[in-house]
């Protein structure tokens, strides 16, 4: 077992051990009703028999998967009566309620669940940090066992390797790399993963973001050199030949994940990219 995995692990073990209730209890959020569930209209979402759409809070669901994915879910919830669990009741732009759904018999959400068996990603949206740390743990366990979606590169990316992440564009990916320069510019923070700042991986955070990031325990300028995920949707701006971007618009998007390992060919000079600015 590498070393990655072995911290990712050591990772999820700990947020358990770290108290007395188990991970999903941290998203035991207000009853928000219940109903029996008549029909699955996607990986993430369902009708209730009285006319309401639920969509799952908590998670994303990769494009590559979707359609095992909606299995998954239909053989958790299909037919059966849930609960709904989340913050308030108030319904996403679509008119979908977004809750954690717990079926009868059990005791956790089907987040849980579909993050276990690597068929779905944590989303960086959830507010409350013990919540999201939480769901991170559950998708973290899948990950080192390469369960589901993990089996493959599908979903985890290494953030040198910019033709298959650009070939992700508009979609939600996870991606694994060192930095080789942590710096304020302007008014936008840039993340970066290769001396190429044009073309190579980045992360932008704008100055009004920075605040929530740190305070979700991410320290930005010491970055440089940590091995850190990245989670979001990738965009590419500027035309051919710009790299590909992950803008940073919830504090849960970065993770630290320990320090630079030997072969990620970081020099001593590399502390700034070298078309930064251009």
């Amino acid at each position: 077992m590498n070393r990655r995995i072995s911290k990712t692990i050591c990772y999820a073990f700990l947020l358990v051990a770290g108290g007395s209730e188990t991970l999903h209890a941290a998203c035991g959020f207000t009853h928000q009703g219940e109903g029996r569930v008549s029909a699955i209209a996607d990986a993430r979402t369902f009708r209730l028999g009285d006319g309401r759409e639920v969509r799952l809070a908590g998670i994303e669901i990769a494009e590559d998967i979707a359609g095992r994915s909606k299995s998954a879910l239909a053989a958790l919830i299909e037919g059966r009566t849930v609960t709904l669990h989340a913050a308030d009741d108030g319904p996403d732009r679509y008119g979908r309620q977004p809750a954690f759904v717990i079926p009868d018999g059990s005791d956790r959400p089907v987040q849980f669940e579909l993050l276990a068996r690597g068929d779905a990603m944590a989303s960086p949206t959830v507010r409350d940090q013990a919540c999201s740390r939480a769901l991170l743990a559950a998708e973290a366990t899948a990950r080192a066992a390469r369960r589901g979606i993990w089996a493959g590169s599908a979903a985890l990316k290494n953030a040198k390797s910019t033709d298959d992440i650009l070939a992700r564009r508009g979609r939600f990916t996870v991606i694994e790399g060192t930095v080789s320069s942590a710096r304020l510019a302007g008014a936008t923070f840039y993340v970066n993963f290769g001396r190429r700042w044009t073309r190579d991986f980045a992360v932008t955070i704008s100055r009004r973001m920075m605040t929530s990031v740190e305070a979700a325990g991410v320290d930005l300028k010491p970055l440089k050199d940590k091995r850190v995920l990245v989670r979001g949707w990738i965009e590419a701006r500027g035309g051919p030949g710009r790299g590909p971007r992950i803008e940073v618009t919830h504090a849960g998007q970065i993770e630290v994940i320990g320090t630079a390992r030997p072969g990620d060919g970081l020099t001593a000079t590399a502390t700034v990219p070298e078309d930064e600015g251009k």
